[in-house]
Formats: C-alpha cells, sequence, structure tokens
C-alpha cells in the first residue's frame, strides 16, 4: 500500500483551519447529520420511485445493452415503449406498490431480515439507518448473518422474516436444492455487477486463466452469481471447473484471510473483500465481473411465498422502503455518504475508504493503477425472466439438478 496514494488516507473532511469540508457547519459532525437529514428528505422524496424509477428499472432490465435501450426508445417513442413494456410486466402494479403508501393496514410491523455483510446488500441496509423502513411504519431488525447455508436455514425456519439472498438461492430453494423444497420470491434485485476476481499477489504475471490449472478458488455459496460466473470464465479457458481446479465455499468475511494464508489462489467474491485484499496488500484485482457480463444481477431480497400471501400490505411496505433506497444509491452523487451509513460495525464493519473505492468505482487495483469504474456495482431492482433462465441453465450445465 502506497501510503502517498489519497485513495488509502484515513477519511477527515475537517479542514485545517476547523468546521467542516464545506465550510458550512461548526464540526464534521454537524456536517455528517445534516448530509443525512438531507439524504433521508430525498429518499422520502422517493415516491420519485413511482413512475419514473419503475419505468426506467424496467428498461433497463429488458435492454441492458444501452445502445440497444437507446435505440429501442428511439424507434418507438416513451408512450409505446411502456404499452409494450407492460403487456409483459406489471408496471401498474409495481408503481401501485411504489407509491400507496400506508394504503392498507400493516398485517405485521416487527420484522427480522437477514443480511451478509457486503456491498451488495447496501439498499437493503441503508434503508436502516435512514428511516426507509420506519416511514412505512416497519420496525425492522437487521440481523447480520455469517453464512450463506444459515441464511437459507433461518428462512426455511421462519426465523427471519425475509432475507438479503444470492439472486439463485430463491429457485435453489423453491427446487429443494441442498434442503427441503420451500417456495421463495425475489422482491427485488440488491445489485447488479459489483463482483471481481481477486489472485494472490504471487500470481501477477500469471493472469491467463488457461495457465490456472491445479489453483484454488473460493466462491461464497455453490448457488451464486460467483459461482456460475468463475465457471464460466474457467470453461470458456478451457478449464473444467470440477477437475482442472478447486472451488471451495468460504464465507465472503474469510476469504482475504485465506488469501493471506496461501490456502487459496483467489476467489471471485463479493465486495468489499476484493477491494480489502487490496488495501491488505495482500491480493490484487484480476478483473471486474462486469468485464464477463455488464449488468449481470447478483444479490437480491426475497422472502417466502407464504410471508407475502399471509402479509400483503407487509411485504408492500417492504418493497417500498427498499425501492426507495435503490433508488437513491442509483444516484453516484450519493454514494460517498452511503459509505460513510453503510461503513459501521453494525452493518459492514469496514474501513469508510474501501466502501467509498467499491461504491463510486474508483480504487486502486493492485497492479499499481487506480480505475475510474463508475458502475463497478450499481443498482437496478428489476428482477427479469432471462436472469433465472441463465441461472437454471448453469445449474443444470454443472450437475446441480
Amino acid at each position: 500500500m502506497n501510503p502517498d496514494d489519497n485513495l488509502y488516507r484515513p477519511y477527515s473532511p475537517v479542514s485545517r483551519l476547523g468546521g467542516c469540508v464545506c465550510g458550512q457547519h461548526a464540526s464534521n459532525a454537524a456536517h455528517d447529520a445534516a448530509t443525512l437529514s438531507a439524504m433521508a428528505a430525498r429518499g422520502q422524496d422517493s415516491e420519485m420511485l413511482s413512475r419514473d424509477f419503475i419505468e426506467t428499472a424496467a428498461v433497463r432490465a429488458l435492454f441492458p445493452v444501452e445502445a440497444t435501450r437507446r435505440a429501442f426508445m428511439q424507434a418507438v417513442g416513451q408512450r409505446s415503449a411502456m404499452a409494450a413494456i407492460a403487456s409483459v410486466l406489471p408496471l401498474a402494479s409495481l408503481q401501485a406498490m411504489a407509491q400507496e403508501k400506508g394504503k392498507g393496514n400493516l398485517e405485521k410491523t416487527d420484522l427480522k431480515i437477514g443480511f451478509i455483510p457486503i456491498t451488495c446488500a447496501t439498499p437493503l441496509i441503508m434503508a436502516h439507518p435512514l428511516g426507509f423502513y420506519k416511514q412505512q411504519g416497519l420496525n425492522v431488525e437487521l440481523n447480520k448473518t455469517a453464512r450463506w447455508a444459515l441464511v437459507r436455514d433461518k428462512m426455511i425456519n421462519k426465523e427471519y422474516d425475509a432475507s438479503h439472498f444470492l439472486s439463485p438461492m430463491p429457485l435453489a430453494i423453491s427446487m429443494g436444492l441442498g434442503s427441503n423444497p420451500v417456495p421463495m420470491n425475489v422482491a427485488t434485485i440488491q445489485n447488479i455487477n459489483g463482483q471481481a476476481i481477486t489472485l494472490a499477489l504471487k500470481h501477477k504475471n500469471n493472469r491467463d486463466p488457461k495457465n490456472w490449472k491445479g489453483f484454488k478458488f473460493a466462491i461464497p455459496f455453490e448457488f451464486s452469481m460467483h459461482n456460475f460466473l468463475l465457471r464460466y470464465y474457467l470453461a470458456e479457458a478451457g478449464l473444467n471447473p470440477d477437475t482442472d481446479v478447486q472451488l471451495r465455499v468460504v464465507p465472503p468475511a474469510e476469504m482475504v484471510a485465506n488469501l493471506r494464508a496461501g490456502n487459496i489462489d483467489g476467489f471471485l467474491g463479493p465486495d468489499p473483500f476484493n477491494q480489502r485484499a487490496v488495501y491488505e496488500e495482500v491480493g490484487f484485482i484480476h478483473l471486474l465481473t462486469k468485464e464477463l457480463w455488464n449488468g449481470h444481477p447478483c444479490c437480491a431480497f426475497g422472502t417466502s411465498t407464504e410471508f407475502i400471501q399471509k402479509n400483503p400490505n407487509t411485504f408492500a411496505a417492504l418493497f417500498r422502503s427498499v425501492m426507495t433506497a435503490a433508488a437513491m444509491a442509483r444516484d453516484p452523487k450519493n454514494r460517498e455518504m452511503i459509505a460513510k451509513v453503510i461503513a459501521p460495525a453494525q452493518y459492514l464493519n469496514q474501513p469508510e475508504v474501501v466502501i467509498n473505492q467499491v461504491l463510486t468505482g474508483k480504487f486502486a487495483d493492485g497492479l499499481g493503477n487506480i480505475r475510474n469504474v463508475g458502475d463497478r456495482v450499481d443498482f437496478d431492482p428489476m428482477p427479469w425472466q432471462s436472469m433465472a433462465v441463465w441461472m437454471l441453465t448453469e445449474i443444470k450445465r454443472w450437475g446441480y439438478i
């Protein structure tokens, strides 16, 4: 780590002359409090969520490639485009659920929601300190969870009302892969992109995956985009992921330590742990997963079919809370403050500078470069069918069904 690198200087917005960085507040704490208040107010306004945000998310979901999306909109016009999309997606229902604050009595107000402490869960996490759950009449207890298998078990056992999921997990749980079958639903996608292949520093001169036979890689869970994207990448290089390398399930929080100890050669894992490996000077970012599939889904927010059926108004309130947070997180100008909000111990428990690099996309890659990739992680909440088809194809391809 280069001590002269601004990316790794401790965050301190207080100027030498006293006061805060903007000069309008008496202290850094007052500045932060005012900024948080403004963010929460913008989120409350995010019944901007309503029509515009839902429609934009739907268009991006159906046309992930920007050039294709632009050509479609130019060819048919906004009104015709929305009419066509509404014929295949329940836009009216989504917009109604996003707008109708307070409609219907909440069947359940005290909720337990699980999450894994990774930046993929940003909307779900930030909705807590910014008060978006409370705005919807919900008293939410966020439960930090160490392993994805534990998330699955707690959802099946109804210890959690809803949870942060890896996107393939609701499919796998519904099908009974690795557990008893329990119908689960994806309410929103928590993030797109936001992962990377990170390698140990000793492999700086071994960047060609064709030469990785015998490598040991960590993945966070079998039913994860991480597993499927890594398998896809290795197979494209001519390696058999089941015989030519070892894939080990390792909790995200333990990946950097395993890399440091030499137990693995690399991992395809969630942030902030790719960036944390660079911060700790034990690894480098080989590539971002957006370089494999730009706009790919990663994590999701969901609950059981039974919960939705028994608590439709509560589910709608949850949906509004998380969608409000996603709308705020999509705006790049909010990212630095969001990093401040989610970095503390009760949430991600990571250095703020590491979270900031992930969310803003200005980061050190461990190879001596400072990169600017604004959509290193992004927040597009609309689930789409071809995403699920791709996951099921990979589940079948690698013999899980």
